[in-house]
Order: structure tokens, then sequence, then C-alpha cells
């Protein structure tokens, strides 16, 4: 297929010239030529040449336009056949493409696989997935194989992702330099999310960057990317995160380390998002870094200094989604540096007196916990265990063993310990459910 568009190179000369006229055609140009000059203009795309998008659209417009008509006879070419289903396959118009399937035989295997084609372009998956479980990529010429490749594998890409990641491989192989490798290097990098493989992931995500970063499809590559970083951030090599972050624009770096900083940090993924926010802070003054970065040690560092470093943020430099984190983060720095409530004295009783020591920390039940906070139905998700086990609390009360008096003071102790943590479970859920 690559020798057969280097061939056809000339073709480009028309796009120079293409008329103003929607309505009119380059003339003595067969349908499977404009399919094929289709192809070189959407390479061009893919290497981030963004000026050629206007030619694109005029493109599929002719190629429209062509299919469109109740001529038969086009389709006595073999090459006509098979440029309709590559226009299928490149963004073409599904409900020109299924009247142009009419005018083939029915029998005619271009005609089943247009169908097949049909039910993924549509948004059909289930039926999809059927028609294409019987179609072999490798058995069809190679202007056909690299999209059979590529539909094939993403649609297989969460029920059968090593099958997927293989199909997209050989899409790859069958069509370097084309937007086809181009969708291919960005479903791939999914798909080794999904297997749990880093380094086949930093290998894809190293090759698309120093290829197709220019590409306009670049944001959705950026999304895989840092959904990848983070859920592969136990085995991911940092280095080489970082080694593929400086092959971007600035710019582009500093968006990818923040959006890593801040999905890790509403995961609650502490040292990733300290990374990337410190990776964010060196490259340009943002306060988004600042509050990214206050996230990941809002429960590990000084609550003191992190409060005071949230309260230096303009909030008006943030969006309103990050101002509900920052307020999230502010509540919860303001919660541990509160003092505590005073407690009331136990008026000692005569006697041999005694220091009662508090031991392990108790067991709060769900029940005790609402009842602290004021709620009636128990938490969905219950918050993290509060770090200071209450057997590091100085409680010593001096009285007889047994008193009911120390008994109420520890009861009211726990109770305020219920409500601390009910009241970060609240902020937790507030930071989890809030969208990215």
């Amino acid at each position: 297929m690559i020798g057969l568009r280097s061939g056809i190179a000339g073709l480009m000369a028309f796009g120079a010239a293409l008329p103003a006229a929607a309505g009119d055609e380059p003339s003595g140009l067969e349908p499977y030529q404009i399919v094929r000059s289709l192809e070189l203009v959407q390479d061009r795309l893919a290497g981030g040449d963004h000026a050629a998008q206007p030619m694109q659209r005029k493109l599929l417009e002719m190629i429209d336009s062509r299919f469109a008509t109740r001529e038969g006879s086009q389709f006595e070419n073999e090459l006509n056949r098979r440029a309709l289903l590559v226009y299928a396959m490149s963004g073409g118009n599904p409900v020109t493409v299924e009247a142009a399937l009419a005018h083939l035989g029915r029998d005619d295997p271009n005609r089943k696989l247009g169908e097949s084609i049909l039910f993924y372009v549509n948004g059909k998956p289930d039926k999809a997935l059927d028609a294409f479980a019987s179609v072999d990529p490798t058995a069809y010429t190679q202007d056909i194989a690299m999209y059979l490749a590529l539909v094939k594998g993403s649609m297989l890409s969460k029920a059968e992702p090593k099958e997927a990641l293989a199909l997209l491989d050989r899409a790859r192989l069958l069509a370097p330099g084309t937007l086809v490798e181009e969708a291919a290097l960005r479903r791939s990098m999914a798909v080794a999310t999904t297997l749990g493989d880093a380094v086949r992931f930093v290998r894809l995500s190293e090759q698309y960057v120093r290829t197709y970063l220019r590409s306009p499809y670049a944001a959705q590559f950026a999304d895989a990317f840092v959904a990848g970083v983070v859920a592969l951030h136990e085995n991911v090599d940092r280095k080489a995160v970082i080694d593929i972050a400086a092959l971007m624009e600035p710019e582009q770096e500093k968006v990818i380390y923040l959006r890593i900083a801040r999905r890790a940090a509403i995961d609650g993924l502490i040292e990733l998002a300290a990374f990337a926010a410190s990776r964010a802070e060196g490259l340009e003054d943002d306060p988004r870094a600042d509050l990214y970065a206050g996230l990941s040690s809002v429960t590990s560092g000084a609550a003191e200094d992190v409060l005071g470093k949230l309260s230096r943020i303009d909030r008006d430099r943030l969006s309103e989604n990050d101002r509900q984190l920052l307020d999230a983060a502010r509540a919860i720095a303001t919660g541990m540096t509160a003092a505590p409530s005073e407690p009331n004295t136990v008026e000692a009783q005569p006697g041999r007196a005694e220091v009662r020591v508090v031991g392990p920390e108790p067991a709060i039940t769900e029940e005790m916990t609402d009842r602290a906070a004021g709620r009636q139905e128990p938490t969905p998700h219950p918050a993290e265990p509060d770090t200071t086990p209450v057997a590091a609390i100085p409680i010593a009360v001096t009285s007889r063993s047994g008193d009911a008096g120390i008994d109420a003071a520890v009861d009211r102790a726990e109770a305020m310990v219920a409500a601390t943590r009910a009241k970060l479970a609240d902020i937790d859920k507030l930071i989890g459910a809030m969208p990215e």
C-alpha cells in the first residue's frame, strides 16, 4: 500500500486547484484515485500538517458525491469496490456507504465485509464483534488489511487485550508513517495499560511523541498517557516519564505533569502526585502546581505549613473544579490544625488511685460513627484510619477502677474521634466525586 501511495503522489497536485463550488469535481478521476488522495492528505495530517484539514474535508465531500450516484457501473472496477471499504473506515458517510453497497452483488465478499464495517462505524459494538469474528485481516490485500487490523484490534481492546495488541501491531507494520499507525499507537498504549505492561506502554508513548506529537489527535494521546502513568504508577519508570515529557513543547510538558498530579492527588497516590507537581512547579509558576502539591502533602506534611501554602494560592487563577479541590484541601488541613475540645474533668474519688491506660485503638462501628456525626445512613466509603492511634493520646484519669465517670470520658473521646473521621470521609467523597 505504501508503494501505491508513493506511486500516485502526483495526484496531490490537483489539491491546489480544487474547485470552489461544492458540486464541481476533477474530471477523469476514478473514485479509488480520489480515495488514495484522501489517504495521502490524512497521512500529512497525522504528521502535523494541519493546513491539510480543509483539503481533507473537500476530498470527503467529493468521494461522498461520487459514491452517492446511482451509477452502478463504477463498481465494475475492483479497485473502486475496495476503495469504498477504505472510505468507510476513513471517516466516510455511513449512509452513503450503505447505499453504495447495494450496487454490489449479493455474493460479493466486499459487500459482506462492508456490512460488517457498518456495524462498527454506526456504533453497534456487539453486532460488529460477531460480524468480525471470522474476519482475518491477513486474508486481504495490504490496502484493506491495515484498516481491518486497526478496526478489529480496537474492538477487541477490552475483551481480548492480548489479541487486540497483536492486531494493532500488525496495523502499524502494514502502514508505517500513516494515520493508521498513529491511531494504532494511541490505542496500543491503552491496551498495554490494561495488560499492566509498563515497559511496552513507555516504548509506545515515546514512539508516538517522537513521530506524531503534532497530530490533531494528540489530545487523545495525552489522555492515554496520563491514564497509563497513573494506572501503572507502581511499575512505570519515572525517569522514562521525564524523558518522554522532555520531548514535548514546554507548555505541553507542563500540562502533562499537572494532569498527572491532579489525577494522582484525587486517587490518593501521594508519591506520584508529589513527583508530578514538583516537575510542574519547576517549569513555570502555576497555582495548579501549588494546589496539587498541597493535596499530595495535606495528610503527610506539617499541617500548618500546608495550610499556609494553600492559603497563598490565587483562587482567581483556578477553574471552578480546582477551587472546590482547594476548599476541600483547606478544610482537611484546618481540621488537622484545630485544637481538640477540652474534655470534662472527672472528680477524683477517695481511695487508692490508679491510672487507666488506654490500650489499642478501639473498634469504631458504623453505628457509632453515624451517631457521632449526626447521620442516619452508614457512610458508603469509610474514612481512612486516623494516623494518630488512640494509645498515643495522653488520657490518664485518676480514679477507682471501674468508675462510671471514667467510662463516660472514654466514650466522649471515642465519639470525638468518630466525628472527626466522619468529617474526613465526607471530604474524601467530595474530592472523589469531582470531575477531572
